[in-house]
């Protein structure tokens, strides 16, 4: 069992709905408002759960450039978003509010998610200047508010950024589940929609062991899945599920349906 919310799936593959420009973001579209952003994340939904993926994560991937302090009002939207899709979802869901470990947290609270992904952990030199997240916010946050059953998911090598901290990555990892409490290690490529060094995600697989599940976090494709799965517990995908695979284009329901039936393939 790789979370309980998932019951007895092995393989999980975790859909990524990524929201249009929040309120306060230079492309949030402010004559579509709030409407257009419920209507469009519904419609991918409905796409994602049609190609029958295991769960899905909201994440504000079009509020670039990213903030490493969420905004108030991006906070409220995207909270606002979510739970006014939550009566389409027929799936277990996530919440990842860029780049703002305490901001996910209570989006997830709020919005009655069942895992955050965040980078909890470590020193960046990244797009957004020099990045150190607060992993120990959050992580009492979920214990204040009542929410122990909330997965955090450590993204342990951001993307648009590069580690000020040199110790291997496989140790990073074991550090971050015996120091800092993760509940799953996520492994990165450099970029959104770029996979993660297959032997990155092999030598963090090995030293996690069965401890807690290692996903890998990006660029996973119909041509690579199952050289990640022989690796990984599951993976999230957000770029191949697009038209074209193109991170900012819609969801293309064909694209779903034929990496799930792969996946199932591996299953078996």
């Amino acid at each position: 069992m790789i979370f309980d919310f998932l019951g007895s799936k092995k393989k999980a593959v975790i859909a990524m709905c990524h929201l249009g420009a929040l309120p306060g973001a230079p492309l949030y579209d402010a004559d579509g408002g709030m409407e257009r952003l419920i209507d469009d994340a519904r419609g991918e939904i409905e796409k994602l759960q049609a190609g029958g993926v295991d769960a899905i994560l909201f994440g504000n991937e079009n509020d670039r450039p990213y903030l490493l302090k969420g905004s108030l009002s991006g906070i409220a939207a995207m909270s606002a978003v979510v739970a006014a899709c939550k009566p389409v979802l027929s799936v277990p869901f996530g919440v990842n509010y860029l780049w703002d470990p305490a901001a996910s947290m209570a989006i997830g609270v709020a919005t009655g998610a069942q895992f955050v992904r965040e980078i909890f952990t470590g020193v960046f030199a990244s797009d957004m200047g020099v990045w150190a997240p607060d992993c120990a916010t959050p992580a009492r946050m979920r214990r204040d508010l009542h929410r122990p059953d909330l997965k955090m998911l450590f993204n342990i090598n951001a993307e648009f950024a590069w580690s000020l901290d040199q110790r291997p990555i496989e140790l990073r990892a074991r550090s971050a589940v015996f120091s800092s409490l993760a509940d799953a290690i996520l492994v990165s490529g450099p970029i959104t929609g770029q996979a993660a060094d297959a032997g990155d995600l092999r030598k963090v697989a090995q030293a996690v062991g069965d401890q807690v599940p290692v996903f890998a976090n990006t660029g996973v494709n119909r041509d690579n899945v199952r050289e990640v799965l022989s690796m990984a517990s599951g993976c999230i995908v957000g770029t191949h599920f697009k038209v074209d695979g193109n991170t900012w284009h819609s969801v293309d329901p064909d694209r779903v349906r034929r990496f799930m039936d792969t996946v199932e393939s591996i299953r078996q």
